[in-house]
């Protein structure tokens, strides 16, 4: 499904995506900005070891991200009980055109993914007005057949 979104140039949103390929929680939440020529991507994934845990390539485009947290030695305990989710989670990003996928940064501080990536300066966007035709060769007038 991934590849038929990519050639008929569908930009549909992760979850989505995700939805329509049966993934249903395995994906990070990301936060995204950019900082003058700079994307920022941030998520939360607290409690792992960023030396380990994390993997973040670029490929065709995309930023990936792939975070694994495991379950701790002591969930055999009598009494655990854990709300926090465990496994492997993931996240694809598309970098805008022209960025340099060459010089992406990431850090980890206090349980936040920060992944910052260069991107070509934004021109302001511009808007070029098109001229409508008529069809035809009927006068502006209203058509005989027009009831007012």
């Amino acid at each position: 499904m991934d590849n038929l979104f990519r050639r008929t140039g569908i930009d549909v949103p992760e979850p989505v995506r995700r939805f329509l390929q049966g993934e249903t929680d395995t994906w990070l939440r990301v936060e995204e900005y950019r900082d003058g020529n700079t994307l920022v991507v941030r998520t939360d994934i607290p409690g792992i070891d960023p030396d380990k845990d994390i993997d973040i390539t670029v490929t065709e485009g995309n930023l990936n991200i792939v975070a694994r947290r495991t379950e701790p030695a002591h969930k055999d305990q009598p009494g655990y009980r854990s709300e926090v989710r465990y496994g492997e989670y993931s996240r694809s990003v598309p970098l805008p055109r022209g960025a340099d996928t060459d010089n992406v940064e990431a850090s980890y501080i206090d349980g936040v993914l920060e992944i910052r990536a260069q991107i070509p300066e934004q021109s302001g966007a511009s808007a070029t007005k098109v001229h409508v035709s008529r069809g035809g060769s009927q006068s502006p007038e209203a058509p005989e057949n027009f009831v007012t």
